[in-house]
């Protein structure tokens, strides 16, 4: 008869572990660490006073002259600019997409902002869902619970059109969905596809506001909110009110296709 200390024991296996060391807790919340040092550093070096119009006004032919001698590089440069924007969460998406309009035209400019805010978005995603995804998750409140029905029932579909239309600001949404279970990849789809429409309506104003400084500095005055309204820019405008209308319309087909 084999003896007890010869009988397999499960158990122990399981204890050990269960009492194998954790990871610290610095490892965990570092990539968040640097987020937050980085937008720091960015607002400590006063880049906010490089990212308006008024700059841009002022440095146009100094960056048409560059983006021209140096088409590659300048769209590199920009797509790398915009993404660490984002992931360090400083609020300039706006602004840096009307720069990739004025700079690169509607087309180009919106395509390099698409790539580059998914980019950005994705590094803050796995950042917060390194540091915050457990933790708040199992402390939802009311708000992010049906937030979690929503991704739970179609993440793609509920992310994307969220991202259609900036109901929540750029920011949030880039964090959110770290509170849930969302997959990287369904992350990156729904972003990059959501916030198309946008992107290119901004990119159009970007284009439109090449014009509008020209007329100014020709007339040999600044920018005034009336040199604004031309129909380019107008155009820009109402295709941003057709991208915010999106989702109130494709929820009334939704609605109607679940009574049908």
């Amino acid at each position: 008869m084999a003896s007890n200390q010869d009988a397999p024991q499960p158990h122990v296996e399981h204890a050990d572990a269960e009492q194998a060391p954790a990871k610290p807790a610095w490892r965990k919340f570092l990539p968040l660490g640097v987020v937050v040092a980085g937008l720091a550093a960015g607002y400590a070096a006063g880049l906010q006073d490089y990212l308006s119009l008024t700059a841009l006004a002022e440095q146009r032919d100094t960056l048409k002259a560059f983006v021209a001698e140096n088409s590659v590089g300048s769209a590199i440069g920009f797509v790398v600019i915009y993404a660490l924007a984002v992931a360090f969460s400083f609020p300039a998406a706006s602004i840096l997409t009307i720069f990739a309009g004025f700079l690169f035209g509607w087309l180009l400019g919106g395509a390099l902002t698409a790539v580059a805010a998914t980019t950005g978005a994705a590094a803050i995603f796995l950042a917060a869902k390194s540091a915050f995804g457990d933790v708040l998750r199992k402390r939802a409140g009311p708000f992010a619970a049906k937030l979690a029905d929503g991704f739970a029932r179609d993440a793609f579909g509920y992310l994307f059109v969220l991202r259609l239309a900036p109901v929540f600001p750029f920011f949030i949404m880039n964090v959110a969905p770290a509170f849930f279970d969302i997959k990287l990849r369904t992350y990156v789809a729904a972003t990059f596809l959501g916030i198309l429409p946008g992107t290119f309506a901004y990119a159009w104003l970007g284009q439109g506001l090449d014009s509008v400084i020209v007329s100014a500095a020709a007339a040999g005055r600044e920018v005034s909110v009336g040199d604004l309204v031309t129909p380019e820019i107008t155009f820009a405008f109402a295709g941003l009110a057709i991208v915010a209308a999106i989702p109130t319309i494709v929820g009334k087909i939704r609605g109607r296709s679940r009574k049908a």
